[in-house]
């Protein structure tokens, strides 16, 4: 895929990023794979999304292990990786509630970094 106009690009919120470092190679290429397309438009097959949290899950198993990235297309320029997570609970598909809860003030940081860049980029343009 060629950038174009429509490409966003990736914010890591906390230690989101550092988190998928961690992760094995074939879980990083596929989560990160998911975030390419992600600022293109497009979603990869393993994405769903979070209902109630404007929020998209990218769902990574590896080896019999369980491993997600959480991301925002809710701002305009940029993708919000909020949190990445190797998925540890055997109760189900139900994400723990001490992810959810980080997932959830990450996206209020989101929400206070974009309309802080947004003031910010403003203000730079009625100085040129």
């Amino acid at each position: 895929m060629m950038p174009t106009e429509s490409h966003k690009g990736l914010v890591w919120m906390g230690d989101s990023r550092s988190r998928l470092r961690d992760f094995p190679d074939h879980v990083r290429e596929e989560i990160g794979y998911a975030l390419y397309l992600a600022e293109f438009g497009d979603s990869h097959p393993s994405v769903k999304h979070m209902q109630g949290y404007n929020a998209v899950e990218i769902v990574a198993d590896y080896d019999g292990d369980a491993y997600r990235g959480v991301y925002t297309t809710r701002f305009q320029d940029c993708i919000y990786v909020l949190h990445c997570f190797q998925k540890k609970s055997k109760r189900g598909a139900a994400t723990p509630k001490s992810h959810l809860s980080l997932i959830k003030k990450r996206l209020q940081e989101a929400e206070k970094h974009y309309r802080a860049s947004k003031k910010n980029e403003k203000n730079n343009q009625n100085r040129t």
